[in-house]
């Protein structure tokens, strides 16, 4: 194993190496851990099938103390992981959730797409969509006692936030029935570009630069290049047509992707979109801060601002 990584094909590490012989190793170790009632946050989850046929599947979580006669605002979780690594099921994004729907006390799911290589984009866009679709038929238990599909927020870090993105993008076209998209909130953003921006030149960055512009050709072998419309939101002609009003992005004072989320910014700014959008710096912070340590301040800051900006 160690010397088919040695002759790698492709290899992103830490995260995904693929040996010349066609075997794909996923370097990350992967903790997957089953649906529990938290004993620190009280939120319950459970664990449901979309698609079985394609594997498609989301945890779903409830806050604590949950009412059957108050309708709470539901939110679409898309994980991280560079569409190569990680799950709706891994104890990192289960520890995350907990504490965020908890705060926010709202009804989550948090979606279990299918992975690249193996399923190379566009198919984890088309199996998000699925689930958002299979959220608006209210039919599982959970969503329709206590969901209000009136008030649905998208949520996700990273590529996730790039996929929560996406699916905003497509509710603004295709105005879907069933629910109505108030806003989403994006974690580190995973947007890129043909020519680079701001602290992507600097030196500091240059590394993770060149591994993020790699990667996309990794998970998209049909991409004609980083500058399309869902890589780099800037370069989408139809971007004003965003189908929310309201965005909250957080950025990391340590992450180069940084430089992506203030371009978003401006983009949706100065694109005719109607909505509102927020920027939020954490200094001295790295990529998805908030995902691998939700509990220390800054992660528990974060979640705050992200509950708030749900129901305010």
């Amino acid at each position: 194993m160690a010397e088919e990584i040695l002759q790698s094909l492709h290899e992103f590490f830490p995260m995904i190496a693929v040996s010349k012989s066609g075997r794909i190793e996923r370097l990350a170790t992967q903790d997957f851990v089953p649906p529990s009632l938290d004993p620190a946050t009280g939120v319950q989850s459970k664990d449901v099938q979309i698609a079985p046929e394609i594997n498609l599947s989301a945890r779903i979580y409830l806050p604590p103390n949950a009412d059957r006669t108050k309708k709470l605002p539901l939110l679409a979780y898309y994980h991280g992981g560079g569409f190569v690594i990680e799950s709706a099921f891994s104890a990192q994004y289960q520890k995350h959730l907990n504490h965020l729907v908890a705060q926010a006390t709202v009804v989550a799911v948090s979606v279990n797409y299918r992975l690249a290589p193996e399923f190379p984009l566009p198919i984890a866009f088309g199996d998000s969509w699925r689930a958002l679709k299979w959220i608006a038929e209210g039919e599982e238990e959970w969503i329709n006692e206590l969901a209000d599909l009136k008030r649905v927020y998208l949520g996700g870090d990273s590529a996730g936030g790039n996929i929560a993105h996406n699916m905003a993008m497509r509710v603004g076209s295709e105005s879907p029935e069933g629910f109505s998209l108030q806003g989403m909130f994006l974690n580190c953003p995973y947007f890129g570009g043909k020519d680079p921006i701001g602290c992507e030149t600097a030196e500091e960055f240059k590394k993770w630069t060149e591994f993020c512009e790699n990667l996309w050709g990794f998970v998209c072998p049909s991409m004609k290049d980083r500058d399309e419309g869902w890589v780099n939101p800037g370069k989408d002609p139809k971007i004003s047509g965003l189908g929310c009003g309201k965005v909250l992005v957080y950025v990391a004072g340590k992450d180069s992707l940084k430089a992506r989320g203030w371009h978003y910014k401006e983009v949706l700014n100065n694109c005719g979109w109607k909505g509102e959008i927020e920027c939020v710096e954490v200094a001295d912070e790295g990529h998805v801060f908030s995902v691998f340590v939700p509990d220390n301040q800054a992660g528990i800051d974060m979640i705050k601002k992200v509950a708030s900006f749900i129901n305010q």
